[in-house]
């Protein structure tokens, strides 16, 4: 299969591909905040196990959601000024 060239307007090259950090924090945010409900309406249903696996999982988002900044103030830190990937940023 041979690779096709990249389009035109595409922000990554072969070279230095475009990060899918943003994707990846709108994911885990997302995955924290349903965790979050979730966990507190299986408490209020008396549901104490899957309040604590819910529970993990919303520290698991957290966790990830540091990382995730952390990896993006490193890139803002290591381009050019003036070099914008996404307008989140």
């Amino acid at each position: 299969m041979a690779a096709r060239p990249q389009p035109r307007g595409a922000k990554g090259t072969v070279g230095r591909p475009y990060s899918a950090l943003n994707l990846r924090l709108a994911l885990a945010s997302f995955g924290l905040v349903i965790c979050v409900v979730l966990g507190v309406l299986a408490a209020r249903a008396d549901q104490p196990v899957l309040a604590a696996v819910l529970g993990v999982f919303a520290l698991v988002a957290v966790v990830d959601l540091v990382v995730v900044q952390r990896r993006r103030a490193a890139r803002r830190r290591e381009e050019p000024p003036g070099t914008r990937h996404s307008l989140f940023e």
